[in-house]
This record gives C-alpha cells, structure tokens and sequence, in this order.
C-alpha cells in the first residue's frame, strides 16, 4: 500500500474496508454485509447517541418498513424529492396490492401520520421520538458505507407547540451531533445552515455538520430540519391549545447514519490500514505473545492475567496466541485498525516489563508490568485526543479562504490536481441566487456545503457574479 491513498484514495478505501474484513458485498446491488467488526463500531455510535437521546427525554420506537404510496402524496416537495431513489413492493404473496408501498427512504410520512392521530393536546407535546432503523435510496453510484441502497440510521422526529421550542430542538440535536462526532468518532466537523437547493425535501430550514477527508472531499456527517407546520398541514397534526384553538404542531426531524463509519475510515486511516478511534473500536488492545514464547506457559499466563484485569476495567482486549507469525499478527492488526497492541515475550519477562505499539505512532515504548493498568487507559485517551487533533490540522491545511472568483477556483483546482494535491474546502461568498450555486457546480463539480455558523472570514463577494454576498459558504467536491 505504499501511496496508495494519494495515487487512487478510492481504491485505499476499497482495499483497506475489505482488509480490515469490514464488510462484503451482497448478491443485492447497491447494498453490503456489516461484518462483525464494523457493525460493533455501529453499536459503539449506537450506545453513544443513545445516552444522549435519554439525556434529551428522547425515547426510541419503531414504526413499519413499507410505506403506502397515499402517504407520500400529501407532502409534494417531500415525494418529489424522494421518488427517483423509491423501491416499490407491488405484489404480496402472488396477488397485485391496491396501493403500492415503498420501502422507506426515511419516515416522516409514517411518524407524520401517527402524531396525527396521537397528539390531541398541548398536553401531548412536545412529542419526541426516534427510531433506529434500515432505509432504502436505491442509489445508481455506490460506496460502501458512504453510499448505499440500503443503510443503517437513526431518525429523529419530533413535534413542539411553537416554532421557538421546534427550533431549539432543531439546533440541539445539530450540536449533540457535534459532540459525538468529534468526541466518539474524532472527526472534525463544520457546522452551518443549508442552501435552499440542499435542503431537505419539504424542509423549512436544514442544517448540517460536514467532514472533510483526507482527499479534501467532503461528508455530510449528520442533518437536523425544522419543518415549520408543513408536515403538520399535511398530515393533520393538531393539537388543542391552551386558549381552546385547534392548531398545527411545528415538528422537527435528524439523522446520522451508518456513513459516519465511512467518514471515520477515510478521516484517519493511513497507508498501512485502518486506524480507530479507541472509543469505537471492536478491539481496543490485542495481547500478543512474542518469541520462543511457545516453549514457556508462563508467557501466555501472564498475558490471560492481564486480559482478564484489563477487561475487568471495562477495556476489550484481545489474546492472539494464535500460531502465525509475529510479523503476520502485527501486519493484520495494523490493517485491523486496532488502537493498541502489547507484545510480551521471554526476554521482556526477564525485565518485568511488555512493549507497547500504539496504531497511530512510529515507536514502541518498554512499560514496566507494574505500571500496565495506568499506563492502557491513559494512552488511549492520549491517542483518541491526538486523533481529533491530527484532523483537525489536517483539514486546516486543506482549508482555502483566499479564493474569490470562479476563475481563481478552476485555477486553485487544476494546480491542486497538477500538484497530486487536493483542492479542499474552499470558503466562498454567495448572492443567495440559485443560478450562481448551479453555475458553481456545473463549472467546478464543487457544491455547498453549507454555510457555517462560525466562517474563518466573512466573505464580501459573491464568487460568481461580483455581488454583494448574501452568505460565505463552504464549497467541496463531496461523496
């Protein structure tokens, strides 16, 4: 793998998900197997979000997968937004159905519906749910994890007595997705308001976190919408207030999804492989005996006493005393991704002491066996912190706030490309018009990303017609 990532960074990614043993291909086209590993960094997100939905007095349900067709009529920016990536069940056990159901691209079609009868009162709300759930987008280009047909999310959706509480929830959730991102995940992330043209279908307001790659592509990392009563007319959420009216709820849907893996991989990995959070990874430390290690029990004794102490501290650990070669195990386990590897051995029995291999650093450091217990948590911690750090200094070298017209933009990109290098992120000023968007894209292949709550500088013109800029936004070539 020497360049690889560099040379053809979609290629490193292919290679290292399928080295890592991440995930295979389905006879499905369009959709993945989550193998052991991956799907236990799935539950890790999972465990996170989940502490914090509680936190929130959110709670999780479960609603149908097939959606019928009538539900999606009621709500015309939302269908027309949806209705190229809908699969379509039409036939159930050798009969035509009446109504068409769609698998579902996401519920609030479904959740719309069951607030509308569930919420009478002000006394009901807010109502605040989420579900963890698959959804389908039967997507023509795919990448595993980023991009699927089918994938893995949770969806939130909640309905609020005014547009204040909607939008406070709204904005919440965007920032408990800050929080976990990049302290669970270690990735940098913007956060900003959408465009018009990349709003959510049939949303008032969208926001965005978005995550820069090591190939300065960027990742939609998770989105939050407020929904004004849009949802709420179409759906017939009322509910009686406190002056005896009858009026619509204003209701809010967010989601992460199963991309955030995706995202994390391309953020740290390197040309060896995998490299993982130690937050999130299946195996955190893998315990490796080295030497003519065979020959003497005690070496492998010692080890299954560190195991066990090491998982009675909450660690998950790993005994490979398998009979590969060490160089075979540190090559797997470096592709693996695995935060911390601890070999010990005859020699290192002698001086009471095992060597230590953190994934992220060159060097391995001699810890005295009396000290192991401290010394493992501590340097997991470290390298979790260091990761966010590396990221983060890896996208501000990839940031570009100097750029201020279209033809200095072809011009950064062709040198960037030239160079072997990546154009980035690229901070903008934008006249609010949709033509200027749509030209930016048609000429560059960048889209916005969003426009950021907290811009490096403040943009004064817009990029593409001279004007006086309405907005700075963040503009990237995305996946």
């Amino acid at each position: 793998m020497s360049n690889l990532q560099k040379e053809d960074f979609s290629a490193w990614y292919i290679q290292t998900i399928k080295q890592a043993d991440l995930m295979d291909y389905s006879p499905v086209r369009g959709c993945i197997i989550f193998k052991p590993d991956s799907y236990e960094i799935w539950e890790h997100i999972q465990e996170e979000f989940n502490a914090r939905f509680k936190e929130e007095g959110i709670r999780n349900a479960y609603f149908p997968m097939l959606i019928p067709e009538s539900f999606f009529t009621k709500e015309k920016d939302h269908i027309e937004g949806f209705s190229p990536e809908l699969p379509w069940v039409t036939e159930a056990a050798g009969e035509k159905l009446e109504e068409r159901l769609a698998l579902r691209p996401t519920s609030e079609t479904m959740i719309g519906t069951a607030f509308g009868d569930w919420i009478n009162s002000y006394r009901d709300l807010p109502m605040e749910i989420n579900q963890w759930a698959n959804v389908f987008r039967w997507e023509k280009k795919t990448l595993p994890f980023l991009r699927t047909s089918e994938f893995l999310w949770q969806e939130g959706h909640t309905a609020h007595s005014d547009e204040e509480d909607a939008r406070r929830r709204t904005m919440r959730m965007l920032q408990v997705y800050k929080e976990v991102i990049e302290g669970l995940l270690a990735v940098p992330v913007y956060e900003g308001q959408k465009t018009p043209s990349e709003r959510f279908a049939g949303a008032v307001d969208t926001y965005s976190v978005e995550a820069m790659m090591k190939d300065g592509k960027a990742v939609q990392a998770g989105t939050s919408h407020y929904m004004g009563t849009k949802f709420a007319e179409a759906f017939d959420i009322k509910y009686l207030n406190r002056d005896n009216e009858h009026v619509y709820a204003h209701t809010t849907s967010w989601g992460v999804s199963t991309r955030l893996i995706g995202a994390m991989i391309m953020v740290h990995g390197d040309e060896q492989g995998l490299v993982l959070p130690p937050k999130v990874a299946a195996k955190q430390v893998v315990l490796m005996p080295v030497g003519p290690w065979k020959k003497k029990p005690e070496i492998v004794e010692r080890l299954e006493v560190l195991q066990k102490d090491l998982k009675a501290t909450g660690i998950r650990v790993f005994l490979d005393d398998s009979d590969n070669s060490p160089g075979f195990k540190f090559n797997e386990w470096e592709l693996k991704g695995v935060p911390m590897r601890i070999e010990f051995g005859p020699r290192d029995m002698e001086n009471n002491q095992v060597m230590v291999k953190m994934r992220d650093l060159s060097d391995k450091v001699a810890v005295s066996l009396d000290e192991i217990m401290d010394f493992v948590p501590k340097a997991l911690d470290e390298m979790q912190v260091r990761l966010l750090e590396t990221a983060r200094e890896n996208r501000k070298a990839n940031e570009y706030t100097n750029i201020d017209t279209l033809d200095e933009l072809k011009a950064h990109i062709e040198a960037k490309k030239a160079a072997g290098e990546v154009p980035g992120f690229v901070l903008a000023g934008w006249d609010g018009e949709l033509e200027t968007e749509a030209k930016i894209k048609e000429e560059t292949g960048f889209t916005t990303r969003n426009m950021p709550f907290n811009p490096p500088v403040e943009k004064t013109t817009c990029i593409v017609s001279g004007k006086p800029a309405k907005h700075t936004v963040w503009l990237a070539r995305a996946y």
